[in-house]
């Protein structure tokens, strides 16, 4: 598994460490998550591969990943968009988030997140290693479906859509 930046709260670098082991031990490092509008306003999701290491089959943000390399946060976020969804787009930093919470296989996710937004009316391509499928849906619809579905969605983008439910609203009207 490679190795991922570890930060502390302030998001000042402090070195790189084994992937997993940072999830086993629940180390803060950097992540990021991608958000992607199309023009009707649609948020664009995916529902992870079964075989990922964790959260796999849930419902998720249009992609996600860690710093893996010293480099342009903004930068690894477009690759991994291409490299997950096929879709190369302009994308911006709005916020930033630390949570801290048990993820699946006993593991734990305590993250630094970045989160992204573009818009795009590119068809996904998606990467069945990554995903196993997606879907467009308006943020009032997604924030209605976890209330009711909770389980169905990744920890991190349940916490996303209720702690910024107002501006994500917002972005997807302005587009």
């Amino acid at each position: 598994m490679p190795k991922i930046l570890l930060v502390n709260k302030q998001d000042a670098e402090l070195g790189y460490e084994e992937k997993l082991k940072v999830h086993k031990l629940g180390l803060l490092h950097r992540s990021f998550s991608v958000l992607i509008f199309n023009s009707q306003g649609e948020l664009l999701l995916q529902k992870r591969a079964e075989e990922k290491y964790h959260s796999g089959g849930l419902w998720s943000n249009t992609c996600c990943s860690h710093q893996e390399s010293r480099g342009v946060l903004l930068e690894a976020a477009r690759r991994r968009l291409r490299e997950e969804m096929g879709i190369d787009c302009d994308l911006k930093e709005y916020f930033h988030f630390v949570y801290k919470i048990g993820v699946s296989n006993g593991l734990i996710e305590n993250e630094l997140d970045h989160v992204f937004i573009g818009f795009s009316d590119d068809t996904p391509k998606i990467n069945k290693r990554e995903a196993s499928e997606y879907k467009y849906s308006l943020i009032k619809d997604v924030r209605e479906d976890i209330k009711e579905n909770s389980d169905n969605y990744t920890e991190w983008f349940k916490i996303i859509i209720k702690k910024y439910y107002l501006q994500l609203l917002e972005l997807a009207k302005n587009k």
